[in-house]
């Protein structure tokens, strides 16, 4: 029958009589994707049941936001990601009033507001607000041409300004952020990319899949800086650049907002609704208010609030069913994430931080930019990181969602459903041992399973062996788990045990890694745990430190040190003592010091309540007790008296031990002190293998123990003789002698070689001790004492190095390893959901 009147119809139930009924009125305040796909809901279980109502703020039907950026790309048009077009509207008795927002409601007469002054009552009011852009508060940020990117109005804006070419800026290295790059940067538009976490998408990506990310978009010509924070926007009448807090300027025409969302309350607050991060519902979305009900991004469920599509269309089905008396519930979501960035596929589910009890599995396939990562927690995946290959996600997610045993599929787990399928509960060796004679194990050089077991046959009986006879698992280690497989199927027992590697994330030695970063060029942690294959995602506190090391060493000046990768005691700059405190060492060159210093130390001491001060065997003053909160002040206050750190702690220089030599002793041969000093203020603030000591004494009694360093320095009358190799420590060793030079020149020349070859070939914690034990002294005396065009060569490389790390920057390092700690709660970075 005709509609009779407003909120009426002639429809009738099943024998009763044929007499106007009236509809409950439903409005609903928001025209996106989560407000009409819950009147969708609705319609499907009882389409007579309401009267709908939809409010919307902008000039269009229903489209599909997660769809913005296809045409912001030129991929598609506005006309095709529209969900619903007027004919659904009309179809289903909706009266949409488009770009008339409502701005108020009366929850006692039931009444709502619109921006243009209609009002309208309603028996149910669904709010679905969704989110708002997150504009960080920096001078600026109301200049034209500074916009977001949520909705067609935005998009518009971004064409506009891409019409003209030019630079653009985009702050967020998240989904929106990237994808508005990649529109912008297909447009015309030179791109920059400003994110402050290291990580691009760190909420869905973990590092080595936000590094492999990151090269992918810098291959495609956008500028990516990660770790970069804003200061403010620069401009008068319009954007003309951005300015960042390190002081680097970038120019830009149009800056794209992109940091995050937050629920859109605003209207809920106002109207006395029970509010927290988001609109506060029960399992059937029912606010404060049982009258009115919310959905989507705007709303906050047992303390959660999500920014994904999934769980939005799983609330619409729950308040659908509430809406027709059926209560279903909504329990929360498990949330998987699987898009294309900018062409590329990502997929992440669950909780993939790791932490106790919980296990990595972990593929990588550098050269076709594949890494996958499932965390698993008592034979259950927790979470799941997929880069490039995304086909299974879906059967990793399911298996997640239902939390099933995957102890029986664990061998084959991270190859793929189809694998574990057909294979996952097959011994990993008899699945290898049927692999036919022509089967390819390595693809580097082209090596096949028969060629892998005639080497074995031949002779070798480890991995090595194998490297060296066949060249499997020689270049990129992919295949090496495959080549240890074989060896235990041919030989059992009999395999014998190769070197010892760097860790358990990785099957190379601290030698085979330092050689293929230099080989490959590699310059990053994640490009060297995806390009040699780590079995891990991130690495472990053994690998990253000395990763970060070798790189260091490999590319001074073009590597930025990851601070996070360092030992606490590092990053602070500061000893950690048993009580939680720290001490702290500033450097005394060559042991001496000056009323302007030891002033400085006494009132950092009184003004930090420091509870005692010790001289050390390294002839200088520590400061014990200090705060980890004051670290940073302390170091500030000793920088200004021009005291740099004394490394105390480091893995690199610690002292440069001296006695007074001839300006003051009767005995001494030579200006120690004057050498000590000159020394130490040349190797001060490099970066070893382990912890590095050295000593000039004015004569041979020896005061300053030379004999027993990392470099040891003895005067006599006709120059400086000159030995390697000691410690001091548990064990003892004396040094080896190296050889006597006539000149202090040549002294401090022979040490920068001797430090740059320990540098270059020593392996991480490895003093110069068991170093040398291990290559032998005549090894050392061939490269250093005999060797001058190489011994020139070391010394200019570790000069070269120097140029780069004897800077002053401690308390600024250690205030901005205090800010990296703090957490950023006041918004979350965008989900999938535009």
């Amino acid at each position: 029958m005709e509609l009779i009147g407003e909120g009426w119809t002639g429809e009738a139930a099943e024998g009763a009589p044929d007499v106007p009924v009236r509809r409950e009125h439903l409005v609903v305040v928001g025209n996106g994707m989560a407000g009409c796909r819950a009147v969708e809901e609705l319609l499907a279980r009882d389409p007579l049941r309401y009267r709908v109502t939809i409010f919307g703020a902008e000039p269009h039907v229903n489209y599909n936001r997660i769809m913005l950026s296809p045409v912001l790309a030129g991929e598609k048009t506005f006309d095709e990601i529209v969900i619903n077009g007027h004919d659904w509207y009309r179809d289903n008795r909706i009266e949409l009033i488009s770009s008339d927002p409502i701005v108020a409601i009366d929850r006692e007469a039931r009444i709502v507001a619109s921006r243009s002054g209609r009002t309208l009552g309603y028996d149910k009011l669904l709010i679905a607000t969704g989110s708002d852009p997150f504009i960080i508060p920096v001078p600026g940020k109301d200049l034209p041409g500074v916009i977001s990117f949520r909705d067609m109005s935005d998009v518009d804006a971004m064409l506009a300004a891409a019409g003209k070419g030019g630079d653009a800026v985009v702050i967020g290295g998240g989904l929106l952020g990237l994808e508005a790059a990649h529109g912008l940067s297909l447009r015309g538009m030179k791109v920059t990319v400003i994110h402050l976490m290291p990580t691009l998408m760190e909420r869905q990506l973990d590092e080595a899949a936000g590094w492999l990310l990151k090269s992918a978009l810098e291959a495609r010509g956008q500028t990516i800086l990660t770790g970069a924070d804003t200061a403010e926007i620069l401009g008068t009448d319009a954007v003309e650049g951005v300015r960042l807090k390190d002081g680097t300027v970038i120019p830009a025409s149009i800056v794209v907002m992109a940091v995050g969302i937050r629920p859109s309350t605003a209207l809920a607050r106002a109207a006395g609704l029970a509010v927290g991060r988001g609109i506060q519902v029960d399992d059937h979305m029912v606010t404060s208010d049982a009258n009115v009900l919310a959905v989507g991004e705007c709303v906050e469920h047992a303390g959660l609030v999500y920014g994904l599509v999934a769980p939005l269309w799983e609330m619409c089905r729950a308040l659908a069913d509430g809406l027709v008396d059926k209560h279903s519930g909504y329990r929360g979501s498990v949330t998987s994430t699987k898009l294309k960035v900018s062409g590329i596929d990502v997929f992440s589910a669950g909780d993939f931080s790791g932490g106790d009890g919980a296990e990595d599995i972990v593929l990588r396939d550098a050269s076709r930019g594949v890494y996958k990562r499932l965390v698993v927690r008592n034979d259950r995946i927790v979470g799941a990181v997929l880069y490039g290959d995304t086909g299974d996600g879906s059967w990793y997610f399911d298996l997640l969602r239902k939390q099933e045993d995957v102890s029986q599929l664990r061998e084959m787990l991270i190859f793929g459903q189809a694998f574990a399928s057909g294979g996952g509960q097959a011994d990993p060796k008899a699945a290898v041992a049927a692999l036919s004679g022509d089967a390819e194990i390595c693809g580097c050089n082209g090596v096949s399973k028969g060629q892998v077991v005639a080497c074995i046959d031949k002779g070798a009986c480890s991995l090595d062996a194998v490297r060296a006879g066949c060249k499997a698992s020689a270049s990129c280690g992919s295949c090496t788990g495959l080549v240890e497989t074989l060896l235990a199927v041919t030989l059992g027992d009999a395999v014998q045990a190769g070197p010892k590697t760097m860790c358990k994330c990785t099957s190379f030695g601290h030698d085979d890694v330092r050689r293929e970063i230099v080989a490959q060029g590699m310059r990053s942690i994640p490009e060297v745990m995806q390009m040699l294959h780590w079995s891990t995602p991130d690495g472990c506190s053994s690998c990253r430190p000395a990763l970060n090391y070798y790189l260091l060493c490999a590319l001074p000046g073009d590597y930025k040190d990851d601070q996070q990768s360092r030992f606490v005691n590092e990053r602070m700059h500061a000893n950690i003592q048993k009580d939680g405190t720290y001490s702290v060492v500033p450097r005394m060159w060559g042991g001496i010091t000056s009323p302007r210093e030891l002033r400085a130390i006494a009132d950092v001491v009184e003004k930090f309540e420091a509870p005692m001060v010790k001289v050390t065997g390294g002839q200088r003053l520590d400061i014990f007790g200090i705060k980890k909160e004051d670290l940073p002040a302390v170091w500030a206050d000793l920088n200004a008296a021009g005291m740099v750190s004394g490394h105390a702690y480091g893995k690199s220089l610690r002292t440069v031990k001296t006695c007074v030599g001839s300006e003051w002793c009767r005995f001494g041969t030579q200006d120690s002190t004057g050498l000590g000093v000159q020394i130490e203020r040349m190797t001060w603030g490099s970066w070893m293998p382990h912890k590095f000591k050295i000593a000039v004494s004015g004569c041979p009694r020896n005061c300053a123990e030379a004999t027993i360093k990392d470099f040891g320095v003895v005067c006599v009358d006709s120059g400086y003789e000159l030995s390697v190799g000691g410690n001091g420590g548990i064990k003892v060793r004396a040094t080896d002698f190296l050889c006597k030079v006539a000149t202090e020149a040549e002294a401090m020349h022979y040490c920068a070689a001797f430090v740059q070859l320990y540098r270059e070939e020593a392996r991480y914690l490895e003093r110069t001790a068991p170093w040398i034990e291990r290559v032998g002294v005549d090894y050392i005396k061939a490269r250093i004492a005999d060797d001058a065009e190489g011994r020139d060569a070391l010394a200019a490389r570790f000069l070269f190095s120097q140029s780069f790390s004897q800077e002053d920057p401690w308390a600024e390092r250690v205030a901005d390893d205090a800010r990296q700690h703090a957490h950023m709660a006041e918004f979350r970075p965008e989900g999938a959901m535009a």
